[in-house]
């Protein structure tokens, strides 16, 4: 852990650069080590072909980031890092967002390690 889930309109695919943002995503979770193991980072992203946004009478668009991360971690740890991962989303998108109807939102998901099941070998390389 910690997971990191991109949720994104359909219609500004071709705009927002969505490698970059998942490599910008990952940079801030790397740039703190104590808190998140490196080799647990993953960050995925799902394009949504099937969505309302408003009333609909618009070309309105939205990205939702979800970070998944397992309970533990000190609620100024958690504060810090969601700030830095939502100034990074508004930095990301902000010419898309000076040119179009677009929503920015972000949450933390954060779960007890009982009903979690892991298996992960890649910490190994960052021992």
């Amino acid at each position: 852990m910690p997971h990191i889930i991109v949720e994104y309109t359909d219609n500004i695919k071709d705009d927002i650069r969505i490698e970059e943002l998942l490599m910008k995503m990952n940079d801030v979770l790397i740039s703190y080590p104590t808190i998140f193991p490196i080799g647990g980072i993953r960050s995925r992203a799902i394009e949504l072909k099937h969505y309302r946004v408003a009333d609909g009478t618009e070309d309105d668009a939205f990205v939702h980031v979800i970070l998944k991360i397992g309970a533990g971690r000190k609620g100024r740890d958690k504060t810090d890092v969601c700030d830095k991962l939502f100034a990074t989303m508004e930095d990301h998108f902000a010419q898309l967002f000076s040119k179009r109807y677009l929503a920015l939102s972000m949450e933390l998901s954060e779960f007890s390690e009982s009903g979690t099941y892991k298996k992960n070998n890649i910490h190994n390389r960052f021992k």
